[in-house]
């Protein structure tokens, strides 16, 4: 299973969503309790109708990525499905198919707001396809790579997108046109994580060569610099919404956080057995969120940052 990944989502201080089996569990803090948010263990289907929607809805979807936020869950699978839920609303709002092809998954979604303040989100396929869905009308508008997108981010004016797949170079794109503005060179092999920093200037890519590449939009002709992990491809990148931390993930036992105001150099490094499908920070930047994938169960481990930006590890 070692295309699971972003499969942690913190909504806020409280709460986080992960994969547990196949289904996607809230857990709160405050309670204590984890609750079964949406089972795809069985037959789904739609209980609204959009244009493109399928009706007849998926059994048995095998999930390969997932997205929370704004109160909307999405689910993307290893057979291009995607599923769409509001969280204050019973039921599956939306189901489509991206692709039929044969190399199908989803491979990352993010959800963001636009300009005009709509919910959207964006899917990133291995049928080389990038798809922005505007979540009122679940119209789509779909951008065609060279090869198979891994991972997409999205700055936080949403007018640049990172685009890291199957070839050691990425790419920076204009997010209304599509036009490639320039292209990322470093990375020796296929990259599979991005983030951008808050403050919209730099961002950071993953990738299968083990390291993670810091770079700065007004000059791309080289990155800034280069982490390295320690056994595996980096899968999952995140910064704090304050920008003063960054996470990146291995495919497996190990998590490094970086202070990002010491210029990267300060690290604390967090190890463990077991695949990582997932981690992020919580809104208020205090959580940690990791999520250990054995087998077939999905389980959570919180670290908790204290003043000091130690960090100490409840597993729930």
């Amino acid at each position: 299973m070692t295309q699971l990944r972003n499969l942690v989502w913190p909504t806020s201080k409280h709460d986080v969503y992960f994969m547990s089996l196949s289904s996607v569990v809230h857990w709160s803090s405050l309670t204590c309790k984890a609750s079964e948010v949406l089972n795809l263990s069985g037959h789904v289907t739609p209980s609204e109708k959009y244009p493109g929607s399928l009706l007849d809805g998926f059994t048995q979807t095998e999930v390969s990525t997932l997205a929370v936020k704004n109160n909307l869950l999405v689910a993307g699978g290893f057979q291009g499905e995607l599923i769409c839920k509001y969280l204050d609303r019973p039921g599956i709002c939306y189901c489509t198919r991206t692709t039929h092809g044969d190399n199908a998954i989803t491979n990352a979604v993010e959800i963001y707001t636009s300009r005009s303040g709509g919910i959207h989100f964006i899917a990133s396929n291995n049928d080389c396809g990038v798809r922005d869905f505007d979540v009122e009308t679940f119209k789509s508008k779909h951008i065609y790579f060279p090869w198979p997108v891994n991972h997409t981010s999205l700055c936080p004016n949403t007018k640049l997108l990172v685009i890291v797949g199957d070839d050691p170079d990425g790419m920076l794109v204009d997010s209304s046109s599509g036009k490639i503005i320039a292209h990322l060179r470093g990375h020796k092999d296929y990259s599979f994580a991005s983030a951008w920093h808050p403050d919209g200037i730099t961002f950071a890519t993953g990738n299968q060569d083990k390291t993670c590449r810091i770079w700065d939009a007004r000059n791309l002709s080289k990155s800034v610099t280069a982490l390295k992990g320690n056994l595996g491809s980096i899968r999952s990148i995140r910064y704090t919404s304050d920008g003063r931390f960054m996470a990146m993930a291995e495919a497996a036992d190990f998590v490094h956080v970086f202070d990002v105001e010491s210029g990267y150099e300060k690290e604390q490094q967090m190890d463990f057995f077991g695949e990582i499908s997932g981690m992020s920070f919580s809104p208020d930047t205090e959580s940690l969120f990791i999520g250990i994938w054995d087998l077939t169960y999905g389980s959570l481990v919180e670290y908790g940052r204290s003043r000091d930006y130690s960090y100490v590890d409840t597993i729930i």
